[in-house]
């Protein structure tokens, strides 16, 4: 149970990201994309001469809509979003750019999980388990003739400093929406009828309001699996995690996925000893496998970590009357008892579970998969029947297409594009994504396997190319030389499939290869662009510069296309 949910949400993303590959490829010239160029290039009829058929495409978008800025109708609000995190955030942002009157639902506090359970807290954790790991390396610090003395540490101000972060950024979301005039309603959200939602909280009499469109961006809830007892204090979930109450000797944390893999870079760099538990037979299963087999190397074996992989946590049971916590474990193919666990404390890292309860789906014919919002490639809402639900829409982690805090902003903003009446689709393959461990781990597009496979189906041929940070004059002088970069590429078109990055500032290094794919460039464009020396981007020009195009396949034109 608890591996097949943690997979089916990953294998859900997957799928999703490779479905839009495929589908996109047979999308109208007439559709505006966002990673515009990632599909405009393969579609030769989408060309200056295409605009009336694309202006076209936007007046019935509106129409279907109506949702033309302002225009009124009788609807309270153009636009109502149910959920104030980074997906609900960045639409009402841009809605109201778009001229919609706009109104954003939050049951909780502004930020959702992102900003106050989730990436933003984490960051200041991993910034401090950053310093703390450098300033520990008497190695490193000698190579560059700096001595350090008893580096420590105090872990409430630790904890105060991933608190006061959250507090600030919640701070700045809440104040750029109210500057802009979003009303910020306070309540649940549910969908009572079509374009019509109740909010209202606790000791309150429910508001009912309409609106031309709707937007769902309720986010997903740390997925807990059976058997497993949460305390909050010695069995708990990064929810409880991020406000650090405890910096245990030994601590085993289910599940080495993205947020099991940086919170294994907090405890260890903290003092912690850390033991994995995977279901599957490999660690960290989501990565591209080369970069996960380097990244053991370089984050997991030299550290205070060890791992069982294989098994499941069949029962775990938090430390009480003096005993540790005890973790039961079985074989996940057998399902036979393989040995006891007795830790001081245990971090639930399975996954995420979308957050789609009490919306009131049902009275618009709405069925969740898996708890998941189905949706279309505009993130239209599909009812029961797999039709359109008119002017409904879902975002981010509830709909479970790809379960990033980015991705949702940006799902967001093309709904927004399509409710002003500009036909919008989001290329989910252009979002990267990234694990902030030290050093850091990036990627967009497919894996090596996901690309071998897409090429076995489709009839082409896969190129790999890789360069080490170790050649990297910016690297060496920060003493920082483990990592690679992987491109994964069509020899016979120069499209780029798949960037893979371990190694310094990775997280930032993607994003050349990510706004590549969105745009469309191919190898043998990007290779002539010009990277600053000695910069860590060079990492990423030499990369392009090693792929090797077919000969007589022409650089592409980078026309421009109608709006």
């Amino acid at each position: 149970m608890q591996s097949t949910a943690a997979v089916s949400v990953s294998a859900s993303a997957t799928a999703s990201r490779g479905g839009a590959r495929s589908e996109a490829a047979r999308r109208p010239g007439g559709v505006r994309v966002c990673g515009l160029r990632g599909e405009a290039l393969t579609c030769p009829s989408l060309r200056i001469s295409q605009a009336p058929a694309r202006l076209a495409v936007a007046r019935a978008a509106a129409a279907t809509n109506g949702a033309v800025a302002g225009s009124g109708g009788g609807f309270d609000y153009d636009l109502v979003i149910i959920g104030a995190g980074v997906g609900g955030h960045g639409a009402a942002l841009h809605a109201v750019e778009e001229g919609l009157k706009t109104a954003i639902i939050e049951g909780d506090v502004v930020g959702g999980t992102c900003v106050n359970r989730g990436c933003v807290p984490s960051k200041a954790l991993l910034a401090v388990s950053g310093r703390m790991r450098e300033l520990h390396d008497e190695h490193h610090m000698k190579s560059m003739g700096l001595q350090v003395s008893s580096p420590g540490y105090d872990r409430q101000g630790v904890a105060d400093h991933a608190n006061n972060l959250a507090s600030k950024i919640r701070s700045n979301l809440t104040n750029s929406m109210k500057a802009l005039g979003v009303d910020i309603l306070t309540g649940v959200g549910t969908i009572v009828g079509k374009q019509k939602v109740r909010y209202g909280k606790a000791g309150f009499p429910d508001k009912e309001i309409t609106a031309r469109n709707i937007i769902i961006a309720t986010g997903s809830v740390p997925f807990v699996p059976k058997g497993i007892e949460i305390d909050g204090k010695t069995v708990f979930t990064s929810d409880h995690a991020l406000k650090l109450e405890s910096v245990p000797d030994w601590i085993a944390i289910v599940g080495s996925g993205y947020i099991g893999l940086e919170f294994s870079d907090v405890y260890t760099a903290l003092g912690s000893e850390v033991t994995f538990v995977e279901a599957l037979d490999q660690l960290m299963p989501g990565f591209d496998p080369e970069i996960a087999k380097l990244a053991q190397r370089v984050l997991i074996n030299p550290r205070k970590i060890d791992y069982h992989t294989g098994v499941f946590a069949n029962k775990i049971t938090p430390a009480k009357d003096g005993k540790p916590v005890l973790i039961e474990l079985i074989d996940a193919k057998t399902k036979e008892h393989k040995e006891t666990l007795e830790v001081d404390a245990a971090l639930i890292a399975t996954g995420r579970a979308p957050f789609t309860k009490g919306l009131g789906l049902e009275n618009i014919n709405v069925v969740t998969q898996r708890g998941f919002v189905p949706v279309d490639e505009r993130m239209r809402v599909m009812d029961a029947d797999g039709n359109v639900v008119p002017n409904l829409y879902c975002i981010g982690d509830a709909n479970g297409k790809l379960m990033l805090a980015h991705a949702a902003s940006a799902q967001g903003i093309s709904v927004v594009e399509q409710i002003s009446g500009k036909d919008h689709i989001l290329n989910h393959l252009s979002i990267p994504a990234a694990c902030f461990t030290h050093p850091e781990i990036s990627m967009v597009g497919l894996t090596e396997p996901q690309a071998r496979e897409k090429a076995d189906k489709e009839g082409f041929e896969v190129n790999i190319v890789k360069t080490s940070f170790k050649a990297n004059t910016k690297a060496l002088a920060e003493n920082e030389g483990d990592g690679i970069a992987k491109l994964i590429y069509r020899p016979d078109t120069g499209e780029i499939l798949g960037v893979h990055i371990l190694g310094l500032h990775a997280a930032d290094l993607i994003h050349e290869a990510s706004n590549a794919i969105a745009l469309g460039t191919r190898v043998q464009d990007i290779k002539f662009a010009v990277h600053a020396h000695p910069t860590l981007s060079e990492v990423l020009d030499e990369l392009f510069k090693a792929a090797k195009v077919n000969s007589g396949v022409s650089h592409s034109v980078n026309e421009p296309v109608a709006a």
